[in-house]
C-alpha cells in the first residue's frame, strides 16, 4: 500500500491545508481465462494517481484482458480518470479488452459524464464482466 501524506498548516492568510492521509492500495489477482483482475482500493485523486500510473502503465503493456475492480474506490477525480483511460487505450489498441467492475454510485457518475464508460464498460456482476472479456 502506498501511503501518501499532507501536513496541517495555518499561515497568515488563515488557507489552510488539509491534514489526513491519502492512501491508495493496488494489487492484481489472475483469474481464469487470462483475465488480470486490478483492485484499487482508496482515492484516486491526483495523489492516488501518481500512486497507480506506473503499474497501470505495466499492466497495458503485458496484458490483453483486464477487470478493473473499483468496489472500493472512494473517490475518482480528473488525474485519476487519466490513470484508468490512457492504460485502456493502450490495451484496445493491442486488440485487449478492459472493463470496470463494481464501483460506487459516485465514481460511476463520473466515468458516465466524463464518457469513459464508452471506451471502458462498467458491470456491477462479476460473471458478466468476467464474460465481457472473453
Amino acid at each position: 500500500m502506498v501511503v501518501i501524506s499532507q501536513t496541517q498548516q495555518r499561515n497568515s492568510a488563515n488557507e489552510v491545508k488539509l491534514e489526513g492521509l491519502t492512501k491508495m492500495a493496488f494489487s492484481t489477482e489472475e483469474l481464469a481465462g487470462g483475465i488480470t483482475r486490478v483492485i484499487l482500493d482508496g482515492r484516486l485523486d491526483i495523489e492516488g494517481a501518481a500512486a497507480v500510473d506506473l503499474k497501470m502503465n505495466v499492466i497495458a503493456g503485458s496484458k490483453k484482458a483486464v477487470l478493473l475492480d473499483l468496489q472500493n474506490l472512494s473517490f475518482l477525480g480528473s488525474m485519476g480518470l487519466r490513470s484508468l483511460v490512457a492504460p485502456a487505450r493502450a490495451i484496445k489498441g493491442r486488440g485487449g479488452k478492459m472493463v470496470i467492475f463494481g464501483p460506487n454510485e459516485m465514481v460511476e457518475k463520473v466515468l458516465k459524464t466524463s464518457g469513459v464508460d464508452t471506451l471502458i464498460p462498467i458491470h456491477h456482476e462479476l460473471e458478466s464482466a468476467m464474460a465481457a472479456l472473453q
